[in-house]
């Protein structure tokens, strides 16, 4: 083998390495378990629990006492629809961020009270709420616009893909 020819091949050899290094964290940063939060602000991420059933969607936050700053719950619907939440013994306050199939967050509610039975109206062609400790929208900077990752979205569609 001639020398360039060893070179080129280390060359590519190489740059296969660091597409597969660039590929793998990626994926690495794309798991069930974490939302990421991306925007003028620069990125967030929560470590959620994911209510995407009757059951769980139901449930949701009830009855907690408290959540770490780092935590959340991702409410994932099978297609777009009009969603609407209320905080029925929900005891603490939450920030509440409605996103549509992309992932782009389309409305946000901040810091809505405990056990307030009142809906909250996220709007239509929604199919995903993240909700995250109320005040730290506003406080991390996440505005309306902003993308979520997470596996969930359709990669094809999706604002910011795994």
């Amino acid at each position: 083998m001639t020398t360039k020819a060893h070179a080129l091949r280390t060359r590519m050899a190489a740059a296969l390495v660091a597409l597969f290094w660039l590929v793998s964290q990626a994926a690495a940063n794309c798991s069930d378990t974490q939302v990421w939060v991306r925007g003028d602000f620069g990125q967030a991420r929560f470590n959620v629990e994911i209510a995407d059933d009757d059951a769980t969607r139901a449930l949701g936050l009830m009855n907690r006492t408290e959540m770490a700053t780092s935590a959340g719950m991702l409410f994932i619907y099978p297609a777009p629809t009009r969603l609407s939440f209320w905080m029925r013994n929900t005891l603490i306050p939450l920030d509440m961020l409605f996103a549509d199939e992309t992932g782009v967050i389309r409305h946000i509610h901040e810091n809505a009270i405990p056990l307030d039975e009142t809906p909250i109206q996220g709007g239509d062609g929604l199919t995903h709420v993240l909700e995250i400790n109320g005040g730290l929208a506003s406080q991390l900077g996440i505005s309306v616009g902003d993308a979520l990752r997470h596996p969930s979205f359709d990669q094809m569609d999706a604002a910011w893909a795994c």
